[in-house]
């Protein structure tokens, strides 16, 4: 008998959640014939995506958002967006849906506040986050663009440690990195130059690793399903690939193959995915593995 079990903990964050709810809500009530925009992808899930757009959700790029007119209605994603934007939507009277996650709220909040009182002892505002990714241009947005980012520890060799630093990270990098990194600039800074640094991870995302890693150990193969565009889908993934050899990315379910099944006996088939994984389509996932392997169940 072959087992197929999804885990319970993988699936949307409660900021995709919260992003997700608002946009159903808006187009539930939409007139109809009215546009109804997100800036973005509202999550870095292509088939979540076109369900969404299926709805009448219309993605759009910051190109595109300039060009609207106003009375046109746009949701902002969890991700968070710049200063810039919000004024841009209010100066042609554009109506925000605003989805921005609570906790990249309060991020936003904290990194705009280093760098008003840092402004007169040169504090030098750092991010250890992914360049170019969203969440961290609505961060590096918040310090007049003067924020330095940092993905990699050695990436610190930039920074003048003669001058004060604040420190704080995108809320879905590594908890471990982050700690090197914070240790590594206490080392290197000057005698009696203040440094600061906050946590600022957030611990649902950040505790989906240990957690990962243990169902991948707990399982003969997996298939880790998420969208392509998704980081946080690839650092999971890699979790899993390197717990358990057997592990298998797909985009879509149609992305199975007959050379990831087992080819006989008995097997616990585990499936997971990212913070940007609906549950609908795990859940799809092992409904198609069902119809490939007739000797399965699922639980």
């Amino acid at each position: 008998m072959i087992v197929i079990e999804i885990d319970r903990q993988s699936g949307f964050c409660n900021g995709v959640v919260h992003a997700i709810r608002k946009a159903e809500q808006e187009l539930a009530t939409a007139p109809k014939g009215k546009k109804f925009y997100c800036l973005g992808d509202i999550v870095h899930n292509k088939s979540e995506v076109d369900r969404l757009e299926a709805l009448g959700l219309s993605t759009i790029n910051y190109q595109e958002f300039e060009a609207l007119e106003g009375g046109e209605k746009v949701l902002f994603r969890a991700h968070g967006e710049p200063p810039s934007i919000y004024r841009s939507a209010q100066k042609r009277e554009i109506s925000i849906i605003d989805a921005t996650c609570p906790v990249v709220l309060q991020l936003q909040k904290r990194i705009r506040q280093y760098y008003q009182e840092g402004a007169a002892s040169r504090t030098q505002i750092v991010i250890f986050g992914k360049r170019g990714h969203a969440e961290v241009n609505g961060l590096v947005g918040q310090t007049n663009g003067e924020a330095i980012v940092i993905q990699e520890i050695e990436e610190i060799e930039q920074l003048d440690f003669s001058r004060p630093i604040s420190l704080i990270s995108q809320t879905t990098m590594s908890l471990e990195i982050f700690g090197q990194i914070v240790e590594e600039i206490k080392r290197r800074m000057h005698p009696g130059v203040h440094f600061t640094f906050a946590d600022t991870i957030c611990r649902q995302v950040a505790l989906r690793i240990p957690h990962i890693e243990e169902f991948a150990r707990s399982h003969d193969r997996i298939f880790f399903i998420a969208g392509k565009k998704s980081s946080n889908g690839r650092v999971l993934f890699e979790k899993c690939r390197t717990t358990n050899p057997l592990t298998y990315f797909l985009d879509t379910p149609e992305d199975l193959t007959s050379e990831m099944l087992p080819s006989s006996g008995d097997e616990c088939i585990g499936i997971c995915g990212a913070t940007s994984t609906p549950r609908w389509q795990m859940e799809a996932l092992a409904t198609h593995l069902q119809h490939q392997l007739p000797n399965s169940i699922v639980r």
